[in-house]
């Protein structure tokens, strides 16, 4: 253990932004430089976005791992295509099935879904893939094999997750992640042996092991001897599905998410609310922006929390519920001088691992890898590393509700990568990590970029704020005390949270010779380039 002193940073600091004409930039410094060095071997944005998508799996296992699941938007030089490698629940997930619970089950077989993140990571490289896809690897298995130093915010991270899991209910998860018995200590060294061998297999395959093959097997073989749902089926039926992003006008630009499943939606109603508004007389942290951005993402989440759910079982099309008539109507709602709960319109019908890659070529990757809760389900694999996410837990109860739980369906989504554009052309691809927090760290990023402009650093390192449920608000230290006291006068429950809950983010904006990339200083991450 490393005694010689303690990992506290009591002061607050401030990074710079990099500048170069390739980029990277990710939650976790090993990773960043891992995707680096693919570039720097002649790979393009999408070979780094995965080489790093793969060592974040590796090191930063408290957010993200091989049985998670993955989302990306990517700027091919030419056009935006975005990917949702999502999977869908097993094929024995009855409704009848979950009639035992109360709520969705967080741990357990119960929460996982089919993990969807070696299908991304195969598809990207089949179809935009510069290098050869074993080659993409190596700094993996590398750190797997002979070890890392484990990064301070990830520890503190590990130590407290950990506790979710209890040894005799997860006795696989303490073999793998605690094998001293604990969580390892910031700058420990920390081996994964049977990750390494498992990502051998991956890369050697080209994932077929993983979804049809030993490593399948081995899956489908536990879910057997422990109760879970999964069969061979159910992972040889996985597929990636390629999707045209769903978009919103500001300032303009143009706001691109990914359609449901995914919660992107509620950003762009969030943004699309924001816009009836003029912003010009309040400055960026003043009382009266932040509480109408609160009360627009309060209308938004009302709405995504009622209607997102797997594609095919939408009740309607998402161009209903961003109709400018329709989202000028829900700005009516908001009251300038109070906080209000509000319920989901009708429209008239008739902690997650986020990475950003650029190239100097042109290509711009956003990219976006979850376990969903920590690290995942509890369920490992054994003799393999493999930690399966916890998605499951995005399904409802509700009967009748579109995302309620049921065979073969994608679960409501909290993971969405993002990307910007003007008049056709790239301007920035980002994400905020952090559960219900991306879609409103995706909409604080764009009023302060495009509205305040702020750059991308700035608009990064910037205190933000949560809506929670009913009128509670999560304000991270950093908002005065007289803009805090206003808020509540205005009827807001307001709460200072932890850093953990504000998420993070990384941007990366073009500029006319090269990019600027952004790193969120509440994570260990780093933009690097050259």
């Amino acid at each position: 253990m490393i005694k010689e002193f303690n990992w506290d940073f009591p002061y607050s600091s401030q990074r710079m932004p990099i500048l170069a004409k390739n980029i990277v930039s990710t939650s976790q410094p090993l990773a960043s430089q891992a995707g680096l060095n693919i570039l720097k071997k002649g790979g393009n944005a999408v070979d780094s976005a995965i080489a790093t998508a793969i060592t974040l799996s590796v090191v930063e296992p408290v957010n993200n791992g091989i049985g998670s699941d993955a989302f990306a938007i990517i700027w091919d030089g030419k056009k935006l295509n975005g990917l949702n490698a999502s999977g869908k629940s097993p094929a024995s997930w009855t409704f009848e099935h979950f009639s035992h619970y109360k709520s969705m089950p967080l741990l357990g077989w119960d929460s996982a879904t089919i993990p969807g993140a070696v299908s991304a990571w195969v598809e990207l490289s089949k179809k935009y893939g510069q290098l050869k896809f074993k080659e993409l690897f190596e700094p993996a298995i590398k750190y797997a094999e002979k070890g890392f130093l484990v990064s301070p915010i990830t520890a503190k991270l590990w130590k407290q997750l950990v506790t979710m899991y209890k040894k005799r209910k997860f006795p696989e998860f303490h073999e793998t992640f605690l094998p001293e018995g604990r969580a390892p200590e910031p700058g420990e060294l920390f081996i994964n042996p049977n990750q390494a061998k498992t990502l051998k297999e991956i890369a050697e395959t080209e994932g077929e092991s993983f979804y049809s093959g030993k490593l399948a097997k081995k899956i489908v073989s536990h879910a057997m001897n422990t109760g879970g749902l999964i069969t061979l089926e159910d992972l040889e039926n996985h597929g990636v599905k390629w999707e045209s992003s769903i978009t919103m006008g500001y300032k303009g630009l143009t706001l691109h998410e990914l359609p449901p499943n995914g919660q992107g939606l509620a950003a762009l109603i969030a943004l699309g609310v924001l816009k009836n508004f003029d912003f010009s007389q309040y400055n960026p942290d003043s009382p009266e922006s932040i509480h109408l951005q609160i009360e627009a993402m309060k209308l938004a989440f009302s709405d995504a929390y009622r209607y997102i759910s797997d594609r095919k079982f939408l009740e309607f099309d998402t161009s209903l519920i961003l109709s400018s008539d329709y989202l000028r109507g829900r700005a009516n709602l908001i009251d300038v001088k109070k906080a209000q709960k509000f319920k989901f319109g009708s429209p008239q019908t008739g902690d997650t691992v986020y990475l950003a890659t650029a190239d100097s070529e042109g290509m711009m990757v956003s990219y976006i890898q979850s376990n969903y809760m920590g690290f995942g389900s509890g369920i490992v694999i054994p003799g393999t590393g493999i930690s399966l996410q916890n998605r499951g837990n995005g399904f409802t109860l509700i009967d009748g509700h579109p995302n309620q739980v049921g065979p073969e369906k994608r679960p409501y989504h909290t993971i969405i990568p993002a990307f910007v554009t003007k008049k056709g052309e790239p301007v920035m691809s980002f994400g905020v990590m952090g559960g219900a927090m991306q879609p409103q760290g995706h909409a604080q990023m764009m009023v302060r970029i495009f509205e305040y402009e702020q750059n991308p650093q700035a608009a990064i390192d910037a205190p933000r704020w949560r809506v929670m449920q009913g009128m509670k608000v999560n304000l991270e230290h950093g908002f005065n005390k007289e803009s805090q006291e206003h808020l509540r006068k205005l009827g807001h429950q307001v709460y200072n949270g932890h850093y953990f809950e504000f998420g993070g983010g990384q941007i990366i904006y073009k500029l006319e010779d090269g990019y600027l990339a952004a790193s969120d200083p509440r994570k260990d991450g780093q933009a690097v380039g050259y």
